[in-house]
């Protein structure tokens, strides 16, 4: 009990350090373009330059707020989009600084009676903490006030006639009037507040119906403690007053920790970098300075446990690295002196040192942070959906609440307040605005810890529906590298003479058909070559020890003209002119292709090969993988031409490419893909995009989106259901107001406890016989 009170006792003014709004004395820091970078990236379109900045809202206490904010926010000269996701209570907005200034975004949230605070600041951190405490704060006040009013009206209930006087029972009544005081001005503040907001700005949220029963559940209880022949009557509900707020607080405490919970997710892989960091002197000597005053070239030492600062090298220790952020593998990777480390995963094993290469916005952290913000903060079109049909059915509530206490007012007057307050309560569509967001946003955590980002949240419930999946070749069933598929000799030099020169040359040069050689050829004796040049786009040439000049590359540039040229990949080496052998190389297929495309087929889905190679080639891949079908020798247009073909077609289209070169496809698919080798995460345009370019996690994704529309589909028919069986309840008087309080607020928590269940169980069964491959990142 004492820890209870000191965590209720801590301050409750975390926040005077925040940032001021518009027209206050320090408005001006909003506007710091060293501040405003902290949470906003810059772009140009048109010609003109474009903010999106990122905010986490306070004060949000329904689904219905996000609604409020956004039309604030829209309603300002300058400000092109605004997204606010009730789930996160987080905040997208694209502006224009030269229309508009961020501090007057801030200004326009305060004016709907809301507060923000720029995403991943310390006031963030503390504007939470203090909802949490004042959420506990309130449950405590209204739990302790319910049990004192419940003592004094027992004795009402229990008393016989003659049993009590009419002076007792009227102290009681009294004595539980004080009482109920602190629980509708504090403890039931947040309904109050968010249905005055509402009202005064002319619109209908979600707790008018709920502050209105509040205030007539009071108003007439008051009226008859105070005056029992009055119009109020002599019975007063001071406990079921008491009681309803206990418990939608309860519930909506619980919903808040599930919901932070489900969040959390999310939250935990952005909030994966230091603050600090030891940076090494020259002298070998360290000093703790802020992640932000790192520099290109600094040495960092990297403790055990301790996530690395930036994309950059190791340069001494060896250490095992948890990359699960980057690649969604659960297994460490062993990285040595030389190998790529990136920022944000995280050192297991030992002290390393590492030499900084890329810092901030350039890390692929940095870019990956910002997909998930963006998703964060956006909203399927299902939750909008279900924000439009809220506002008509609390005008419907009101009207059969009106509607209710009218008809008992001619059955039994004393029974006709009590009907309407429990109507009021018991219909708050909470649970409706909450069923989608709630379902979705588990996904997308979930989905995050297994290495797929969701960049557009929508993209879900149509991947769940999708039957086509289109595949890249290049980069997406096979690999980016090349191997050595045969060696044939056309003169007497034997095959590994022929072999050891061309990787000798190989060595200079990072094209994939030198890098395939240098990996087929570890053992063989290198011989010395001098002179290496590379040619771009023909090849490397060089001397031998007898200063006979060999040549690797293509026919024209080693001689091979007249030699028959085939298909696929393939190299020829020389010397002085003569044409020794021909290299034929073959792409790799990946590890879990054939499995990924086996797994898609039994779930009902086509699976076509799309590529710009030869026929030969794309057949060849297609008969290892055993799709339906493959397009070959595809140009950009053809590829889209043949995507649109199939949505004629009425098929549900997912492309999967490297997001390279494949842009225009994947705009036009229903469903994009993008592998996330080796491009600028930034610039993907995939509606999800694989990190660690595991195809298995494309069938994980499509089986947790089918779950997730099943816990949308229960979620919508719960809370239908209980308001068709509830409404009828309250209106024939069989629902007291403690009993409506307490549905409401279960029903809102078993929609977000359901939608947990996504995020807690993130890997599918079906799932577990594909093969994981761990596939390292490179910086």
């Amino acid at each position: 009990m004492a820890s209870l009170s000191n965590d209720l006792l801590r301050p409750l003014s975390p926040i005077a350090s925040a940032p001021a709004v518009a027209g206050a004395p320090g408005a001006c820091a909003w506007d710091d373009e060293e501040e405003l970078a902290r949470y906003t990236r810059f772009f140009d379109r048109e010609g003109e330059r474009v903010a999106e900045s990122s905010f986490v809202i306070e004060g949000m206490y329904c689904a219905a707020c996000s609604v409020t904010i956004e039309q604030a926010l829209r309603a300002l000269p300058g400000v092109d989009d605004a997204d606010v996701n009730p789930a996160t209570r987080r905040a997208r907005v694209r502006w224009r600084p030269a229309r508009v200034q961020a501090s007057a975004l801030v200004h326009a949230v305060e004016s709907a009676g809301y507060r923000a605070y720029p995403a991943y600041a310390l006031q963030a951190e503390q504007g939470r903490d203090l909802e949490r405490r004042l959420s506990l704060w309130r449950v405590f006040v209204a739990g302790f006030c319910m049990m004192q009013v419940m003592m004094y009206a027992v004795p009402v209930y229990v008393a016989g006639p003659g049993d009590m006087t009419e002076d007792v029972r009227r102290l009681l009544n009294w004595a539980s009037w004080i009482l109920s005081i602190p629980v509708v001005l504090f403890a039931a503040g947040p309904f109050l507040k968010a249905a005055w907001l509402d009202l005064r700005h002319r619109r209908i949220g979600m707790d008018v119906p709920v502050a209105l029963g509040i205030l007539v559940a009071f108003v007439a209880s008051t009226g008859a403690a105070f005056d029992p022949g009055g119009i109020f009557g002599e019975d007063v509900y001071f406990d079921s007053l008491t009681m309803f707020v206990f418990f939608l607080l309860c519930g909506r405490h619980l919903e808040l920790r599930a919901r932070e919970a489900t969040a959390g997710a999310l939250e935990a892989l952005m909030h994966r970098l230091p603050q600090t960091v030891e940076r090494l002197r020259e002298d070998g000597t360290g000093e703790e300075v802020p992640v932000h005053r790192l520099r290109t070239g600094d040495r960092v030492r990297v403790r055990a446990g301790q996530a690395f600062p930036g994309d950059g090298t190791l340069i001494e220790g060896t250490a095992q690295v948890d990359e699960a952020l980057l690649t969604g593998e659960s297994h460490p990777v062993l990285r040595r002196p030389g190998d790529p480390v990136v920022a944000g995963s995280i050192s297991l094993s030992s002290a390393v040192v590492m030499r900084v290469e890329r810092t901030g916005e350039a890390t692929r952290y940095a870019q990956i942070v910002q997909l998930m913000e963006k998703a964060a903060a956006e909203r399927p079109s299902l939750a909008r959906l279900a924000d439009r049909i809220a506002a008509p059915f609390l005008w419907a509530v009101l009207a059969i609440a009106f509607g209710g206490a009218l008809a008992w007012g001619f059955i039994d007057p004393s029974r006709s307040v009590w009907v309407a307050v429990a109507v009021l309560i018991v219909t708050c569509p909470c649970a409706l605005s909450l069923a989608t967001p709630a379902a979705v946003l588990a996904a997308a955590a979930a989905l995050a810890r297994r290495g797929v980002l969701v960049q557009r949240l929508g993209a879900l419930e149509t991947l769940a529906a999708a039957d086509v999946f289109v595949f890249d070749k290049t980069g997406t069933l096979t690999q980016d590298r090349l191997t050595l598929r045969e060696v044939t000799p056309f003169s007497r030099v034997a095959q590994h003479e022929a072999l050891a020169h061309a990787a000798a040359l190989a060595q200079v040069s990072l094209h994939p058909v030198s890098r395939a050689l240098a990996a087929s050829a570890p053992s063989l004796p290198v011989p010395m070559m001098t002179e290496v040049h590379e040619h771009a786009g023909q090849g490397v040439e060089g001397r031998d020890a007898q200063g006979r000049r060999w040549r690797l590359g293509s026919a024209s540039f080693a001689g091979a003209e007249a030699w028959p040229q085939g298909e696929g990949p393939r190299a020829w080496i020389s010397v002085e002119g003569r044409v020794l052998a021909r290299l034929d190389f073959e792409e790799t297929l990946r590890e879990e292709g054939a499995a990924v495309v086996s797994q898609l087929r039994r779930a009902g889905a086509q699976v076509w090969l799309l590529s710009g190679d030869r026929a030969e080639a794309a057949r060849r891949v297609a008969a290892s993988l055993g799709v339906d079908g493959i397009e070959a020798q595809a140009t950009p247009q053809s590829k889209l031409q043949f995507v649109e073909r199939l949505q004629a077609q009425g098929h549900r289209v997912v492309m999967v490419g490297d997001g390279l070169n494949d842009a225009p496809v994947l705009a036009r698919a229903d469903v994009s893909v993008a592998m996330g080798q080796g491009a600028d995460l930034a610039r993907m345009q995939g509606d999800l995009v694989l990190l660690g370019n595991r195809l298995a996690a494309l069938v994980e994704a499509r089986a947790l989106a089918r779950r997730m529309v099943s816990v949308i589909r229960q979620n919508l028919a719960w809370a239908a259901g209980y308001n068709a069986v509830s409404i009828p309840l309250a209106l024939v008087g069989w629902l007291p107001p403690w009993v409506a309080g307490l549905g409401m607020a279960a029903s809102s928590l078993l929609v977000v406890l359901n939608a947990w269940r996504l995020n807690r169980h993130a890997s599918p069964a079906s799932a577990q016989a594909i093969p994981h491959a761990a596939v390292a990142m490179e910086g």
